[in-house]
């Protein structure tokens, strides 16, 4: 792999000992999968970032490192929120070590916005080259901006964030955009919420695995989008897919696809993965709400009042922009988290059963929380949760 005069000079520790450990985990990445080059990157997401998955080994690596993010870094969501962690039962220990590690990346330069929605919060656009480490992330900003990035490791991302660079290979390359599947959506309903797309990206992300999809027969809005990436991101290992008319890319390029495997995937396969339950807690926000979001969950809870644990996720700044509908949220009784989300804290452990909005969350909960998942759409999560 070809290294500038600058990139050799760190990777022989020229610039100090961190920056040479990180150029030589981007130079060993870039080997394996044969990168020619590094290619200069606009904004990085970090992702290890809850004490919950990295421990206390990542803590100890993070402590070690000594410099600061050239480029705007965004950090992936935390294990509790940052200011009411005690309102969510965090247990102490848990909490003085998370606190850690955010100080830990706040020492290194990495902006503390702790969300899996960055493009929410930082100017991405088409054709950008990034260094984003979280799957649905990484889905939303390939597929619905055109930006360009594979998905990062945590240690590579943050090593992309410090040096500005990343390897040059994968979805970097045009070449390795185009799709090599289609997936013919049929019956699709007009007018339906974020968790259907969900549901949708659910059986997808299974059937692409880590191919290039094109969807037909769908025409999804914003938030969407963001749901149908982010599930196929965790049933499969979907980084860009592709929507005929919808998505940036399908519309620059015109894709020959007579000659690729075509699936049918009917709205009666989708209506399956839903299933009735009598769930303990219900939690929505993975990804981390909208503004658009936050305001749809106020109208439906507008009179109602909260009788089951409802967690709402968002990023800080988000819930910032929302004050009149957080306030409705919270007046009903649910409760609207920053920092967190119910796949990387421990305070949905408790609970048996959770029901979400999420296809992503759908797919995590079972693992990552210890309990059961069943999806529904947003009023049908708020209708439980409000049911006595």
């Amino acid at each position: 792999m070809y290294l500038t005069p600058e990139e050799e000079r760190v990777l022989a520790g020229e610039e100090g000992t961190t920056r040479q450990q990180l150029m030589e985990i981007l130079v060993a990445v870039g080997k394996v999968f044969e990168a020619d080059r590094m290619v200069p990157i606009r904004s990085a997401q970090v992702s290890g970032a809850s004490y919950k998955t990295i421990g206390r080994w990542g803590l100890e690596w993070l402590s070690s490192l000594d410099a600061r993010a050239s480029v705007p870094a965004i950090l992936n969501p935390v294990g509790m929120d940052r200011i009411r962690w005690k309102e969510m039962q965090i247990d102490p220990s848990f909490a003085q070590k998370q606190l850690e590690v955010i100080a830990a990346y706040e020492r290194l330069g990495i902006q503390l916005e702790c969300t899996c929605t960055p493009y929410y919060l930082t100017i991405t656009e088409y054709g950008d080259h990034l260094a984003w480490a979280e799957s649905s992330a990484v889905a939303y900003a390939n597929s619905v901006i055109g930006a360009r990035t594979n998905r990062e490791g945590g240690p590579s991302a943050l090593a992309a964030a410090i040096l500005g660079r990343t390897p040059c290979y994968g979805l970097h390359l045009v070449k390795n955009r185009s799709p090599d599947l289609v997936l013919e959506v049929e019956g699709a309903p007009d007018q339906c919420d974020e968790s259907w797309y969900g549901a949708l990206g659910y059986l997808a992300g299974k059937i692409a695995g880590n191919r290039v999809p094109l969807f037909t027969g769908i025409r999804p809005a914003r938030d969407q989008l963001k749901n149908l990436g982010a599930a196929m991101a965790a049933t499969g290992a979907t980084a860009l897919y592709h929507v005929r008319d919808i998505t940036p890319e399908s519309r620059v390029f015109k894709y020959e696809t007579s000659g690729l495997e075509t699936i049918t995937i009917t709205a009666d396969e989708v209506s399956a993965v839903y299933s009735s339950a009598d769930p303990d807690a219900i939690a929505i926000g993975c990804p981390h709400c909208s503004e658009e979001e936050l305001h749809k969950i106020a109208g439906f809870l507008a009179g109602c009042r909260v009788r089951k644990p409802l967690y709402i996720f968002a990023a800080r700044e988000i819930i910032a922009r929302a004050p009149d509908a957080v306030c409705k949220i919270e007046k009903s009784g649910g409760k609207v988290y920053a920092d967190t989300c119910m796949v990387v804290s421990p305070a949905l452990e408790q609970y048996q059963t959770i029901m979400v909005s999420s296809g992503k969350a759908l797919s995590y909960v079972p693992n990552m929380c210890g309990a059961g998942a069943v999806i529904g759409t947003i009023e049908e999560c708020l209708k439980q949760a409000c049911k006595e």
